[in-house]
């Protein structure tokens, strides 16, 4: 990885002055969109409700049989079974990844001229993702996610030709680890495309704000320190224990959290520890986790993490192999406020009050690969709660077990009612279509992490 030795002084005083990119003032009201007309989504509500025991299966066979990332084969195929028996054959295997998978209706490409309105047609991609976690399955509710994008795709594909655009359902493994989203990115899987959505299960009754992202983006860094072994108990002195090393790194981390700002957050664990009492350890290894809610304060924070790692082998005379950024960098995710506006008017129909928050988050939160997507392209990622109870946290096998209750089901159907209609609304109103890519441009526009 390229080192800039930026000041955290500069970047962290600039972050505390700066304000909000899109507070929810600066935001059109929805009225000014009048978006797809009222039968459109009286229709989709009505096929997603047809398709709730389908989905409602497909959620638990997921549940049932959980697998970790580029390896959901049974998951994708399960998912294509869906699909196909409602006439979309999707094609699996797609950007060099086994378990990605796409399809779509709707004009031919992304450039197709639309009859109606003369301009090219828009392309809207519904985002699915289905790897589970490691001994505790779907407990971050993937099984979800994947059950909802094929409810709105299916939902709103009948319209997409009459609205004269291209609606694609994108198939993205491995999110909880291998950066799947970005790896489709970079083999062009989301080229032509002009906005996606998902929605991620949460905890509770919550909805996620229509403003802030509320995830952080997370590098991930592994280091390997080398000693010299020796006799623990009669030469000690001829040892470089690698073992000290590793305790020095992580303590130095531990006292860097007192001087890193509230939207940071580092973790981490030592993954070996030498290999007996009485030798001292000659390799020792560790994984550390970095996040922050901003690109420029992720920067910051990974090379001061980087500055311990290797002084803490200067210290015990011990060397370090840092492999950074051994999976792709996830960057934050950068809000689309109308987007998100858009899918909350829909929601609401279902009976479901969507707050407002600050546009700018005030504490780290989780990471995901769709942050990689949202600096691409217009997109959104909202949350809903589950409807479980409060106490009940993602990543807990008690959270996975929440995903086939009722109540989950239900807030599955009002969420891909929810996103079906945001998409459809995109579609169908070309002033929306201009105002969302003009939030997107005004909000730092295209970013890649190479930058």
């Amino acid at each position: 990885m390229t080192r800039t030795g930026t000041d955290p002084l500069e970047v962290y005083t600039a972050y505390a002055s700066a304000t909000p990119s899109t507070p929810a003032s600066d935001v059109a009201p929805v009225a000014a969109f009048p978006g797809a007309a009222p039968e459109v989504h009286a229709r989709i509500a009505e096929r997603v409700e047809g398709l709730r025991d389908e989905l409602r299966a497909l959620a638990i066979a997921l549940f049932e049989d959980p697998e970790l990332g580029f390896d959901e084969h049974r998951s994708v195929a399960r998912i294509a079974e869906v699909l196909s028996r409602h006439g979309i054959t999707p094609e699996i295997g797609t950007f060099g990844l086994e378990t990605a998978f796409a399809a779509s209706v709707g004009a031919a490409t992304a450039a197709h001229t639309s009859e109606t309105t003369g301009s090219a047609a828009p392309h809207f991609a519904i985002v699915a993702e289905y790897d589970a976690l490691p001994e505790i399955g779907h407990a971050c509710g993937h099984n979800i996610i994947a059950a909802l994008a094929t409810g709105a795709f299916l939902a709103l594909a009948p319209e997409v030709e009459a609205l004269g655009g291209r609606l694609s359902i994108i198939g993205t493994p491995a999110e909880e680890g291998g950066g799947g989203k970005e790896h489709v990115l970079r083999a062009g899987g989301f080229d032509g495309v002009d906005a996606a959505g998902m929605v991620h299960p949460s905890v509770g009754n919550q909805v996620s704000p229509i403003t802030g992202s509320g995830t952080s983006g997370v590098r991930r860094i592994r280091v390997r320190y080398r000693g010299r072994a020796g006799h623990a108990a009669a030469s000690p002195y001829l040892g470089l224990n690698a073992l000290d090393a590793v305790v020095t790194a992580y303590q130095s981390i531990a006292q860097l959290r007192q001087h890193i700002l509230p939207i940071d957050r580092i973790h981490g664990i030592i993954t070996n520890g030498g290999v007996a009492p009485n030798v001292v350890p000659e390799l020792t290894e560790a994984e550390f986790l970095v996040r922050s809610s901003e690109i420029e304060t992720l920067k910051v924070l990974t090379e001061r993490v980087l500055d311990i790692l290797e002084a803490a082998a200067l210290a015990t005379g011990t060397t370090a192999e840092i492999d950074a950024d051994f999976e792709p960098p996830y960057l934050p995710l950068k809000p689309n406020v109308l987007m998100n506006t858009h899918w909350a008017r829909h929601l609401e129909t279902r009976g479901r009050t969507v707050p407002l928050a600050p546009a700018r988050p005030t504490q780290g939160g989780p990471s995901t690969d769709m942050g990689n997507v949202s600096w691409a392209i217009p997109a959104v990622h909202p949350a809903l709660g589950l409807g479980g109870a409060p106490d009940v946290l993602p990543h807990n096998a008690a959270f996975a077990a929440s995903t086939i209750e009722p109540p989950a089901i239900d807030a599955l159907v009002d969420a891909a009612i929810a996103l079906a209609g945001l998409a459809a609304d995109y579609l169908a109103d070309a002033e929306l279509r201009a105002a969302v890519r003009d939030e997107f441009d005004r909000n730092g526009g295209v970013r890649r992490w190479e930058e």
